[in-house]
């Protein structure tokens, strides 16, 4: 190594070599190891690449890498077994799954195994960059702290349908959730789908092989719901003629989910609050404590924060439920999964209604993406069932749709129509001012810089679904956001 004369005499006598980092990519296609590289190319960081998950496990045996940048379809092993036995090689091993053909088996899974991220294909260059440095950093600090991630056995999980970016993220939170035993709090608005997640999280849980019980506390009389719960000894209450084991007590060893938790009057609240901090309970009627190790998911479409300001709900109950929350999106802002969701529930009530209709008209279909739906995912598969008996042919029509959905559709479309006229005038005003002051070309570069921004940015960073919003091919698109406008 030769090192060269310092001519500068305020210098340090003695300079530190940069450390370098490291960087394994795992992935069939050449042409992702070599944007990797490139983008990667002036930081003190060397990548190398693995172009299966045999290759790749033969070099880490070889010589370890501080993080991998995995795909999770490739030939041969594939990016989840790989996972699984990178983890059992190096326990620390911070992981990166990429896929273009996300899906909420391979994200709950992928986090469940011991993954640090899971993303999206096509990736947002400088966000990509930034989450790289913070693997990095995860990487750095596994190390110095000693820090592990075990993956858990396979297990087989529910059928949750539906991939935008919304949901991504939900899959996401229930694989890194489910391997723990925290307090989970479900929430969204009715018939979103949350004992399906609650049910998904137990599914990928170590608690798999033991009950679940769920208790709708809004559908039980409040006299009755602490027994339902807790049990009762004979003679405790008008009606006991027998000793009763509640439902936490059944549950040892499980999972307990409670939906509808904001209906739960005050008085029962307590007694939760006693289950999660001291794991005992007590059935009516008995001062005996009787320990119990269930670990409790609870659900609720109401805002539980403003009932404790109401004090309709207990505030140390309401942070002992908090400590993971996982927020379902209405079925209004997932637009995208609603032909997926149909398919599912045309393949579902098949079964019970073989001479039914097996698919759906595109203008039917777009009736159903542009409706409101306020019962959310309920409302969409009552729906599809009503339109499965009523349709004459094997096709779902735009007539077999209830006529509400028809007559908000036309509303909506005139009410948008004028809010669209006067948002267009309002925005020429503006740039015929602009142009008469600064001229034409920067500015309409600017702005068609901005506005691919700016829907990519609503398309969750997926160039494919922006180019198609706006009408471009792919390349097109790319030759505009080309221009380094700054962000809005």
């Amino acid at each position: 190594m030769t090192i060269a004369k310092q001519t500068d005499p305020s210098a340090t006598k003695e300079q530190k070599p940069v450390l370098r980092r490291s960087i394994l990519v795992v992935d069939d296609e050449q042409d992702v190891h070599y944007s990797f590289q490139r983008l990667l190319e002036d930081l003190p960081i060397d990548v190398r690449a693995a172009q299966s998950g045999e290759a790749a496990i033969e070099l880490l045996r070889k010589q370890p890498a501080e993080v991998v940048i995995m795909d999770i379809r490739m030939g041969g092993k594939n990016g989840l077994e790989t996972l699984r036995e990178m983890k059992r090689i190096a326990p620390k091993l911070i992981v990166l799954m990429m896929t273009a053909y996300g899906t909420s088996h391979t994200a709950i899974e992928a986090m469940k195994l011991g993954a640090y991220d899971y993303i999206l294909k096509p990736f947002d260059i400088p966000d990509l960059r930034h989450l790289i440095e913070r693997l990095l950093e995860a990487a750095r600090l596994a190390q110095e702290e000693g820090q592990t991630t075990a993956g858990t056995a396979d297990r087989q999980g529910l059928a949750l349908v539906g991939d935008c970016v919304r949901m991504q993220k939900v899959y996401k939170l229930v694989g890194q959730v489910a391997k723990t035993n925290a307090t989970v709090l479900i929430t969204g608005e009715s018939g979103t789908g949350k004992e399906l997640i609650a049910r998904a999280i137990y599914q990928h849980s170590m608690r798999a092989n033991k009950p679940f019980i769920a208790i709708n506390c809004a559908a039980i009389p409040e006299n009755l719901l602490e027994s339902e719960l807790f049990g009762h000894e004979r003679g405790s209450f008008t009606g006991a003629m027998a000793q009763r084991i509640g439902k936490f007590e059944q549950g040892d060893g499980g999972t307990i989910f409670l939906d509808e938790i904001g209906e739960m009057p005050l008085a029962t609240q307590s007694k939760i609050l006693r289950v999660l901090q001291e794991g005992e309970v007590s059935r009516l009627g008995s001062n005996e404590s009787i320990r119990t190790d269930v670990r409790v998911i609870a659900a609720t479409n109401k805002d539980l924060a403003a009932a404790v300001q109401r004090r309709e709900f207990r505030a140390d109950l309401f942070y002992r439920l908090n400590v993971v929350r996982v927020s379902l999106p209405p079925l209004r802002d997932r637009a995208e999964d609603i032909p997926d969701l149909t398919a599912h529930f045309l393949q579902k009530h098949r079964r019970y209604l073989p001479q039914a209709a097996v698919r759906i008209a595109p203008d039917a279909m777009q009736l159903l993406q542009a409706y409101s739906w306020p019962g959310n995912i309920r409302e969409l598969e009552n729906v599809i069932q009503r339109a499965m008996v009523l349709a004459a042919s094997s096709t779902i029509e735009i007539s077999n749709l209830p006529e509400e959905m028809q007559e908000e559709l036309s509303t909506h479309s005139e009410g948008r129509r004028s809010a669209e006229e006067r948002a267009l005038e309002e925005t020429v005003q503006i740039l015929g001012d602009l142009v008469l002051q600064n001229g034409a070309t920067d500015l309409i570069q600017k702005l068609v810089g901005r506005l691919v921004q700016r829907i990519k940015r609503k398309q969750g960073g997926d160039e494919r679904q922006a180019a198609e919003a706006l009408g471009l091919r792919l390349a097109d698109l790319r030759k505009l956001a080309m221009p380094q406008i700054p962000r809005e």
